[in-house]
């Protein structure tokens, strides 16, 4: 049995937002399974890394200097250099599993599940939960 939810996540001006909160909440009494979050667009993906110690601005300078904000993209529509927003994708994945041990994501001591999203012309992303629980 899959069970699937929604939330819609503002953005704002932030590039990252930490979702382990959310996700953990959504695995709470669920038993033993996995869960799978997916954000659906074409210009958004998720990260499973530290935050708070520098992490996700370390991130955010790798993926700049990777796919800068310019105009050597073919796809050019949107704000300067958003032809990266939709590459970033093939380098942070719009999806990840967890693995889920009596309702509780096993996430490492400092792993934190992060929605990375350098499209500031879109302040609004839906993320979707599905857990995937034990057959009986």
């Amino acid at each position: 049995m899959v069970d699937t939810v929604e939330i819609v996540v503002r953005t704002g001006t932030r590039r990252t937002v930490d979702l382990t909160d959310e996700v953990a909440a959504y695995c709470a009494g669920r038993g033993d399974g996995l869960c799978h979050v997916f954000v659906p667009h074409a210009t958004a993906g998720l990260a499973l890394i530290e935050t708070g110690a520098g992490s996700d601005d370390d991130l955010l300078e790798a993926v700049d200097r990777l796919l800068p904000r310019d105009d050597r993209y073919r796809h050019r529509h949107g704000s300067r250099g958003h032809g990266a927003d939709h590459v970033l994708p093939a380098f942070i994945s719009p999806s990840l599993v967890l693995a889920v041990h009596g309702g509780r994501p096993l996430l490492g001591t400092w792993q934190s599940v992060v929605l990375v999203d350098t499209n500031l012309d879109n302040p609004e992303r839906r993320v979707l939960l599905s857990f995937l629980g034990q057959v009986p």
